[in-house]
């Protein structure tokens, strides 16, 4: 096992002994404010501080990622106390890989100058990530503090929409010439010191910064000192456009499991390149916010984030989904003579809605995620919706068979399972249906497919599904 893999698999004891410190920390200091004579100046400069020297130490070892992980996991007054602790090196880093609820409480323990030197620490690309949440005065400093180059990398990054490749686009890339030899290149990588990180390539470009083709590393290392570049760097490769689609590389990078890929512009000029760790980010952020849309929350929240807070995100979905509900009940209600002469009907209807929309829901993710990976398109609607007719056919069949015979032993009610077996096959349908729909509806008008998919389904198929089992029965056994 290597340290590493030690290091992530005791993260979470590694957070519960800074939770444990944290105690320690604020135990005393309690203690030293119930006192009658209180004398805090001894009781800081020595338990105190080896409380808070004994906390910084553990969080002087841990990789910026791990830091991010136990503040997202920390209420917000001790979150504030294990910022403060955090090396200011290690600032920048740190509000990149935490969530960007959190990322903003911690910016706003922060004064001006702080928010610039963490900024400093990091690229480019990286500082365009960080930007949406910084001030605007700060933003102006941070680029007065850039070098030109960087200064002009940094405008372009932020020219592009979070969704394109160009917000992707690391330009921290190694280029080479086809004419020179590999011996040349061989120095030229040594004086560099290191590589950036990610790189499995580097950019074949002529005198102005064309690119011509890539030469592996693998072939580098392996290759006669005396061979020139153009004779072994490959001139075939995966290449995009700043204005691409990020999920189009994601895909491209699944696909053929790239670790980096060249960003080019119309003309064929090196811009930069997209590495397989902004990749892996892109998608994690993007399955975070399709699984918060399809439950209906309008933005990421902070687990400890203030009530009211919570309340904004959650109120919009849950008041449609108060609506839905209010409706199913008024479709019960049409129903009312019916339950009271059977009131098996009331203890069944449930089952029919229930199974409806988890049907529904599992529908909705197949074409939801078949959209996001570009596997749908007008021609595949129509076979689309025949596949999924066609599973709740069987499956209607299945466990509405089952779950009719389940009713007849129970209420030894022949017709009643036969009631309750149709209605679930037709329910069934019924959510194949909506479930191919809703999604592709809102993709052709232009919104999120993800958007509230789950609570759109479900108020469908609980309506739906109330009322074909409550009409049903009323017609055949009432």
């Amino acid at each position: 096992m290597t340290a590493e893999n030690h290091e992530n698999e005791n993260l979470e004891d590694k957070l519960q002994k800074v939770i444990y410190l944290l105690r320690k920390y604020k135990l005393v200091d309690g203690l030293v404010r119930l006192q009658d004579t209180p004398r805090p100046d001894l009781v800081e400069s020595v338990i105190q501080k080896q409380n808070l020297a004994s906390l910084q130490n553990m969080l002087n070892r841990l990789h910026p990622a791990d830091i991010a992980h136990i503040l997202e996991a920390l209420p917000l007054d001790d979150r504030l106390i294990v910022w403060g602790l955090v090396k200011a090196e290690h600032d920048g880093e740190v509000l990149l890989e935490v969530s960007d609820a959190v990322r903003q409480t911690l910016i706003e323990d922060m004064n001006s100058k702080e928010l610039v030197a963490a900024a400093e620490q990091l690229d480019a690309d990286e500082i365009a990530d960080l930007a949406p949440d910084l001030p605007s005065y700060v933003m102006e400093d941070v680029f007065r503090s850039l070098p030109m180059e960087e200064r002009e990398h940094l405008r372009a990054a932020m020219s592009y929409p979070e969704d394109a490749v160009g917000a992707l686009m690391d330009f921290d890339v190694i280029t080479v010439r086809e004419d020179v030899r590999i011996e040349v290149v061989l120095r030229y990588l040594r004086r560099l010191g290191e590589l950036p990180d990610h790189t499995d390539q580097l950019f074949v470009v002529d005198r102005d910064e064309h690119l011509k083709g890539v030469l592996l590393l693998n072939q580098l290392l392996v290759s006669d000192p005396e061979t020139a570049v153009v004779e072994v760097m490959k001139r075939e490769m995966v290449k995009f456009h700043p204005d691409d689609k990020a999920e189009q590389a994601t895909q491209a990078f699944e696909r053929y499991d790239l670790v980096s890929a060249s960003v080019v512009t119309p003309d064929g000029k090196l811009l930069g390149r997209v590495t397989v760790n902004a990749v892996i980010d892109f998608m994690r952020e993007r399955a975070d916010y399709e699984a918060r849309n399809q439950a209906g929350l309008s933005e990421e929240e902070d687990l400890f984030a203030p009530i009211w807070k919570s309340v904004q995100n959650r109120w919009a979905w849950l008041a449609i989904n108060l609506v839905t509900a209010f409706i199913a009940s008024r479709v019960i209600g049409l129903f009312e003579d019916s339950i009271e002469k059977l009131v098996a009907l009331a203890a069944l209807m449930p089952i029919v809605a229930g199974v409806g929309g988890n049907s529904g829901n599992q529908t909705i993710t197949m074409i939801v995620r078949a959209i996001a990976l570009g596997q749908v398109n007008q021609d595949s609607t129509f076979k689309l919706i025949t596949k999924e007719i066609g599973v709740s056919i069987v499956n209607g069949i299945v466990w509405g068979s089952v779950i009719g015979f389940i009713a007849y032993i129970i209420y030894q009610n022949a017709q009643l399972g036969l009631v309750l077996a149709l209605a679930m096959l037709l329910n069934l349908l019924l959510a194949a249906l909506v479930g191919v729909l809703i999604p592709l509806v809102r993709k052709q008008l232009g919104r999120d497919p993800a958007l509230g998919s789950s609570v759109m389904i479900t108020a469908v198929t609980d309506s739906g599904g109330f009322f074909i089992f409550l009409g049903l029965a009323t017609l055949f056994l009432l």
